[in-house]
């Protein structure tokens, strides 16, 4: 009886995937991030490997290249921070609270996705200048933004927020109303409930955010060109160095600070990356 149930039970049907199998998928997406990523990247090194090193050094070291490594490095990390805390906020109203217009005001959030990097360049320079809506007033008190470092900090927030909202925003949603009201019911106070419940759900998200925010700014070029001033040691972000030296028909010098920028992005990333992976291990086993 056992062995006719045992040749009578059903086979288990094939599983039926909806893409090829593992290999096909595998050597298409190995191709495709050949193409679009590998190949552009190894041009920029082998390029770079035509220069000697004290040619390569030169290029690098110039004081005018390093005042803009710090001043396009440093903006965009303020300006990633303060979008990872005003995009926390912002996502958070949207997600919480109901109120007139907040259909218009979530899609605004989604206007600088849209908008041509050059034209916000131009309104903000418009807006902040000396005689623009915003600037008029504050250059009185002594605060000029337009054609100075701060200016390119706003421009960066501004192309930077709807990152941090977006990847937050969905994250917020789906965290379970039931444990703040739990956390409550056990004493906690508002601060408490937020930093030991909603926190650790949002935390990955919220590195996320400022990670593509900050990969973001760092390469941005079409907002900051006009608000910038583009002066030298003083507002000259290196996309602008770059720029320079391509049309002076320095190929192996822009190469070379090109370089210089994506081996100190690869490494940020890679930190924040490490800080995500961290946290998710730390508030993973917490929750």
């Amino acid at each position: 009886m056992s062995s006719t149930a045992t040749l009578a039970a059903p086979r288990p049907r094939a599983v039926r995937r909806v893409l090829p199998g593992f290999n096909l998928t595998l050597g298409y997406t190995l191709l495709y991030l050949s193409l679009i990523v590998l190949i552009p990247l190894s041009a920029l090194v082998f390029k770079t490997l035509t220069m000697t090193w004290a040619e390569f050094w030169t290029a690098i070291s110039a004081p005018r290249v390093v005042a803009s490594y710090k001043l396009t490095f440093g903006a965009s990390f303020l300006a990633a921070s303060i979008n990872a805390v005003a995009g926390l906020l912002i996502a958070w109203v949207l997600v919480r609270y109901e109120f007139p217009g907040k259909k218009i005001a979530d899609a605004l959030v989604d206007l600088p996705f849209a908008l041509p990097t050059a034209v916000a360049g131009i309104a903000l320079t418009a807006i902040l200048a000396g005689n623009g809506w915003i600037g008029q007033y504050l250059e009185p008190m002594g605060i000029q933004l337009a054609f100075k470092p701060g200016g390119i900090v706003v421009a960066l927030i501004f192309i930077g927020l709807p990152f941090v909202v977006r990847t937050v925003q969905p994250v917020l949603e789906d965290t379970e109303k039931e444990l703040e009201e739990a956390a409550a019911c056990l004493g906690a106070n508002r601060w408490q409930t937020f930093w030991r419940v909603i926190f650790p759900a949002i935390a990955p998200a919220l590195l996320t955010g400022f990670a593509m925010a900050f990969a973001r700014a760092v390469g941005e070029y079409g907002s900051v060109i006009f608000i910038a001033g583009n002066m030298p040691m003083i507002s000259e972000i290196t996309p602008l160095i770059i720029i320079g030296k391509l049309e002076q028909y320095d190929y192996a010098g822009a190469t070379a600070v090109a370089s210089v920028m994506l081996l100190i992005s690869f490494v940020l990333l890679l930190i924040i990356n490490g800080l995500q992976a961290w946290g998710r291990r730390r508030y993973g086993s917490t929750s």
